[in-house]
């Protein structure tokens, strides 16, 4: 258990808009599959059927069910499907296992279509690279395999989902998403894909042989050939590696990587007696050696940090020719406490200008991927689909993502229109993704001056308000910044 720090929720992404009274769900997908002239779209993209049922009548049931309180799709055929389509419940699940539907293209076009519709006057816009990981046991389920959980610090069998999302101070938005198949206690298929040139097909090929920095890389390269442009890569410490360094440098992509406290080297450069003096030295050795009784506080900030430039050699073998960038390294820990010594953690960054303070508001832009991932799997039928077809789990990931791609669309439409009252207002503001910036230098000043005012009328209680905001708002950045005691000793070991 994590005593270090009292969690909250984090601000959410698109749940608000389901759990709205005033907003009936069935009407309003509807209404936006019309706007969006779903219809025509997956008549371009290629979702086809020869007979029966229609594939964009199938594929609305399929997106729909989810929000209808049903456990499954069998649940959802025997007690509402009649109302929507006079398709069966064989339809469906037909429907999701078709090997040859490219969900995929589907899922980014929409994307596309929600980044589209927000508002453009965001100057910062981050891709950010996450997996989360959905417990499985099945005997008969392909792809299932053994993977480390770094939540409850365990390995456990199940289906790993590796997303890339596009964060900006305007929300939040899944472009893209690849299963992942580890090489440890892998179930294989238990009946052959009827095509094996088949989209699904294809994908099985790539979950198995391919690694999450090698899809990541894919994912960016589809993203930014779709017309989609990102100025950062953002990532926690379970991407903090050369290889996504390399990435984000060939994608003219600043990285802002959480990283391990691991054996990788970095150059550091002393003048000594005026010659320079190159050694190389992990950052445990960096710490020790640079940072170690020499924190700097963060103006208006309650962390301590150390900023150090060093250089770092991409290459990943020594017969590859020295690929040396410069790079600087951020050593950040709380001071809301009594730090313990493995309570500090290091971020990375290629921007060497950049400061301390700003390479933490850029990094808090991540955690719209964790409360995506919470809300998908919730809300938004996450792998939920009872289907033994691995076509089945492809069609679910982009599933899911299209639905929370849909309800952006719809929340920057009806915003305006009373969907959003005004609570949900305040707080789309005051935690939209550049939550940090706007909170650390404004927000607080802004609710003083209120309470200030209102001191005559609660008396001594004012100062127990300002207590608890500052102490949700500590409480907010510790988790969007990962700096919890549990994860800072985790990473340790």
């Amino acid at each position: 258990m994590n005593h270090g720090t009292k969690t909250i929720e984090l601000p959410e992404l698109t749940a608000n808009l389901l759990r709205d009274k005033d907003c009936l769900i069935d009407n309003l997908f509807a209404d936006l599959w019309k706007h969006m002239g779903m219809k025509a779209r997956l008549n371009r993209i290629g979702f086809a059927k020869r007979s029966g049922t229609s594939a964009h009548e199938l594929v609305y049931c399929l997106m729909i069910w989810v929000w209808l309180k049903v456990d499954s799709i069998g649940m959802f055929a025997r007690e509402s499907l009649k109302t929507f389509s006079c398709a069966e419940k064989d339809a469906l699940y037909a429907a999701l296992n078709q090997e040859d539907w490219n969900w995929r293209h589907l899922h980014r076009d929409v994307a596309r279509q929600a980044i589209r519709g927000a508002k453009t006057s965001s100057p910062i816009r981050a891709f950010v690279l996450d997996d989360s990981i959905q417990v499985r046991h099945g005997k008969k389920m392909p792809g299932v395999s053994s993977h480390f959980d770094h939540t409850s610090g365990r390995h456990v069998m199940g289906q790993q989902v590796l997303t890339l999302g596009m964060s900006s101070t305007e929300g939040f938005v899944p472009i893209d998403s690849e299963l992942f198949i580890s090489a440890t206690k892998a179930q294989e298929l238990h009946q052959p894909f009827r095509d094996g040139r088949s989209i699904v097909a294809k994908r099985y090929r790539v979950a198995q042989s391919q690694t999450k920095p090698q899809m990541a890389g894919d994912m960016i390269r589809r993203a930014q050939r779709a017309g989609i442009e990102a100025d950062y890569l953002l990532a926690d410490a379970w991407f903090g590696t050369k290889p996504i360094i390399r990435l984000a440098d060939e994608q003219l992509l600043t990285p802002i990587l959480r990283m391990k406290k691991n054996t990788m080297k970095y150059r550091l450069t002393e003048c000594k007696g005026g010659q320079a003096i190159h050694r190389d030295r992990d950052v445990n050795t960096l710490y020790q050696s640079c940072i170690r009784c020499q924190w700097q506080k963060i103006p208006e900030q309650p962390y301590q940090a150390k900023a150090l430039d060093v250089e770092l050699n991409l290459s990943s073998s020594p017969d590859e020719a020295d690929q040396w960038i410069k790079v600087r390294l951020l050593f950040v820990r709380g001071i809301a406490q009594q730090p313990g010594k493995h309570d500090w953690a290091i971020f990375l960054t290629t921007d060497t200008n950049l400061e301390p303070h700003r390479i933490l508001e850029l990094y808090a832009m991540r955690w719209a991927i964790e409360v995506y991932f919470k809300e998908a799997k919730q809300y938004l039928g996450f792998l939920k689909e009872q289907s033994n077809h691995y076509a089945a789990y492809i069609a679910s990931i982009h599933l899911t993502a299209i639905r929370f791609c849909m309800l952006v669309i719809a929340k920057s439409r009806h915003q305006a229109s009373g969907i959003a009252d005004v609570r949900q207002q305040l707080t789309a503001n005051a935690t939209s993704i550049d939550y940090a910036a706007r909170l650390w230098q404004v927000f607080r000043s802004v609710i003083a001056g209120a309470i200030d005012e209102m001191e005559m009328l609660i008396g001594d209680t004012a100062s127990q308000i300002m207590a608890t905001i500052e102490r949700h708002v500590q409480s907010f950045f510790v988790q969007a910044l990962q700096l919890d005691v549990r994860t800072l000793r985790l990473e340790a070991k």
